[in-house]
């Protein structure tokens, strides 16, 4: 009965030193992690709306969550000149998360691929650059089109799929065009409201990094 007392113990002490350890090292990567996370969201805002300088893209929050950002043409300017918004597609492995900027007549001006887990050498092609290129080619198709252009070429859309990668590219595809209808229904719906200023306007935006 001694001995596992003794033992009770000692599983207890081993497990309150495993949560300290834990709680301290979360406390201190977690800071760190959050910081990463609003560096690449603002490097692919600048890749998203190339139109609108870092400082003057700002985000719209609804109910404490980015609905979208609105891009000016430079800081305290009231001419917007495009929207960005996140937009979420199932893939081979898991979520594409991707950011695309559109002009304010919705055509895309940028997108960049946020988060992915697709199978190496297939459905990671979705984020590849080729030598003597600046830009991953499987999104550099979207640039130019509209929502309703945005299907893979398997689905008689003109985006080229990526060979043996088809559920990638329908999955970025297909979310990019759902995000931009969606954007386009927010701005509609709210048109006036705090949640939705339109571009052109400067009115109840939060800066960018408190997020």
């Amino acid at each position: 009965m001694k001995e596992i007392g003794k033992f009770s113990g000692t599983l207890l002490l081993v497990t309150v030193v495993a949560a300290g350890a834990l709680s301290a090292v979360n406390s201190v990567t977690k800071p760190r992690i959050e910081r990463q996370q609003q560096l690449k969201t603002l490097e692919a805002l600048g890749v998203a709306l190339p139109g609108a300088p870092a400082d003057a893209i700002e985000p719209v929050r609804r109910d404490g969550r980015i609905l979208y950002y609105v891009g000016y043409e430079a800081p305290g300017s009231k001419r917007g000149v495009g929207y960005g918004v996140t937009a979420r597609g199932k893939g081979y492995a898991g979520d594409v998360e991707t950011l695309v900027g559109v002009d304010t007549s919705f055509t895309i001006v940028g997108i960049r691929v946020l988060a992915q887990r697709e199978t190496p050498g297939l459905g990671t092609k979705i984020v590849e650059t080729r030598p003597g290129e600046t830009v991953p080619y499987f999104q550099a198709q979207f640039v130019g089109r509209t929502a309703a252009q945005c299907k893979v070429d398997k689905d008689g859309g003109p985006i080229v799929s990526i060979t043996g990668a088809t559920i990638s590219s329908r999955a970025v595809a297909n979310a990019v065009a759902a995000a931009i209808d969606s954007l386009r229904l927010w701005l509609s719906s709210a048109e006036g409201s705090e949640a939705a200023p339109p571009a052109g306007s400067t009115k109840s935006l939060s800066p960018l990094m408190t997020q």
